[in-house]
């Protein structure tokens, strides 16, 4: 499958890793409608790519992952306007969540309103020790719109969330991580190293079960307990009629214990 001709995204196979760079550097990588566009299209692609088994995403340049949202697109929108747009960017959210793929969120520089958003969507956050985050859309008459006020709060707390959305205030790496907004913080030459580290990692994973996990453990976050627990022992015994699950035991009981050669089946 080719992943050429988009106009704001380079995307790059290496493996089973895909990296996927927003590559508008003189907007700071903006979020215009056309990135998001082109970036739910390559979440599609990468969904249906067998070979793909985690995704690295990242912003061109060293300033910026996602400084925000494209200000000069939207400065003349109409209420229904701005709500579609909200929509496309809670569409684009969804997608990288809801992926069997584990995204890596690489956040090598501003990721200030949407873009802070747009690594929130991401499994995981691995920042540079330049990165800064945000949700300044109060200090605009907004606010977040791209699912900002809802995983900020999941995962940093209510009233973190709180305050970060209605003061507007911008924090860096070292607090990102402290409150759990980041997990982790390299070196900012580091940082595409480290991301691909923990990448591989996942990828070496039987890829059934690494897309089971992602997805039961989202689905449990607004399910009781009981509900969440029969889920899980659901799809644990659902899992054992794969090809992995065989390949995955037979690999760790054989004499040497070997790697196993998992195909998502």
């Amino acid at each position: 499958m080719s992943y050429e001709g988009f106009e704001t995204l380079l995307v790059r196979i290496e493996g089973p890793l895909a990296y996927v760079t927003i590559n508008r550097e003189a907007a700071l990588n903006a979020l215009s409608s056309k990135v998001i566009a082109e970036l739910t299209t390559v979440v599609m692609e990468l969904e249906v790519s067998s070979d793909v088994r985690a995704v690295i995403l990242s912003g061109a340049g060293d300033k910026a992952f996602v400084a925000g949202a494209d200000i000069s697109e939207m400065l003349e929108m109409t209420p229904p306007q701005a709500q579609a747009f909200a929509q496309m960017g809670g569409a684009l959210g969804e997608a990288i969540e809801s992926s069997d793929k584990a995204w890596i969120a690489a956040v090598n520089g501003f990721a200030l309103g949407g873009g802070c958003e747009l690594a929130l969507a991401c499994d995981f956050i691995h920042a540079s020790e330049k990165a800064k985050f945000g949700q300044p859309e109060v200090k605009l008459g907004v606010i977040p719109g791209f699912g900002g006020t809802q995983r900020l709060a999941r995962r940093c707390g209510v009233a973190k969330a709180k305050e970060l959305c209605m003061t507007g205030d911008t924090i860096d790496a070292a607090e990102a991580l402290r409150i759990g907004l980041a997990d982790a913080v390299w070196p900012h030459a580091d940082l595409l190293g480290k991301a691909k580290d923990v990448a591989l990692r996942i990828a070496a994973n039987g890829p059934l079960a690494v897309a089971e996990c992602k997805r039961l453990i989202h689905q449990g976050q607004s399910a009781t307990l009981d509900h969440a627990l029969a889920l899980e022992q659901r799809s644990f015994g659902l899992l054992f009629a794969t090809q992995d699950q065989r390949e995955g035991m037979a690999a760790f009981l054989a004499k040497p214990r070997r790697p196993a050669q998992f195909k998502g089946q």
